[in-house]
């Protein structure tokens, strides 16, 4: 199970904070409507409680004494390369680990998955792969690189010409229409989901190690 957090919310407040101004983004003008012109890259996130990894010594143990390594990934990257029609997104992160017995060269490899996934729950494809972090003698922080990527088409991550116009059609001030959000409607909102694609990227945890991230 991925425990995730919603990086999107298809709601007309979420998506007017969402972004600036630029090619590709949903932006909310207030009084006039809506401008659509929303971006088919996938937004790029490390889902709650997965973000952290704590090794312990015996693996059973969840006492103090008995913590190994702890490593979290940070500095999470991206780019997309829009111009086809698969839509390639690239993510890159640092893995930076602490161990508790600094005696001796370690090496300590660290699960990770990779996921696509389209309308906040439904995982299009997933991967695992692995960070090695390199201790030296007496060295208690090091740190790893990872790399993630993922696809999605161009046509899944595009909107229906119908929810577009219906998005983005003018609103006069005063008219029953202005006072209605587009995007509180059931189809709109269902429309918007089914195009939304998210790149999340975290350790590849154990259950157990999952509800202690969780309940720590």
């Amino acid at each position: 199970m991925i425990a995730r957090r919603a990086l999107f919310a298809a709601t007309a407040a979420t998506i007017a904070l969402a972004g600036c101004r630029s090619e590709g983004d949903l932006v909310i003008e207030q009084g006039v409507g809506i401008t659509a012109l929303r971006t088919v890259c996938p937004a790029v996130g490390v889902p709650d409680h997965t973000g952290n990894i704590t090794l312990f010594t015996p693996a059973e143990a969840r006492t103090a004494d008995a913590l190994d390594v702890t490593a979290s990934i940070t500095n999470l990257r991206s780019r997309c390369n829009d111009a086809s029609d698969q839509v390639y997104t690239e993510a890159t992160f640092d893995v930076v680990a602490q161990r508790r017995n600094t005696q001796g060269a370690r090496t300590v490899e660290l699960p990770y998955y990779s996921a696509v996934v389209r309308g906040g729950s439904a995982i299009t494809a997933k991967r695992v792969g692995t960070v090695v972090v390199q201790f030296a003698d007496g060295q208690a922080r090091a740190q790893g690189q990872g790399v993630a990527a993922g696809t999605v088409n161009r046509t899944a991550a595009t909107l229906p010409d119908d929810i577009r116009r219906q998005i983005t059609q003018r609103r006069k001030a005063g008219d029953e229409s202005a006072a209605i959000d587009p995007l509180s409607t059931p189809e709109v909102r269902a429309a918007v989901a089914q195009a939304t694609f998210e790149l999340l990227v975290g350790f590849q945890l154990t259950q157990d190690q999952l509800a202690y991230n969780a309940t720590r």
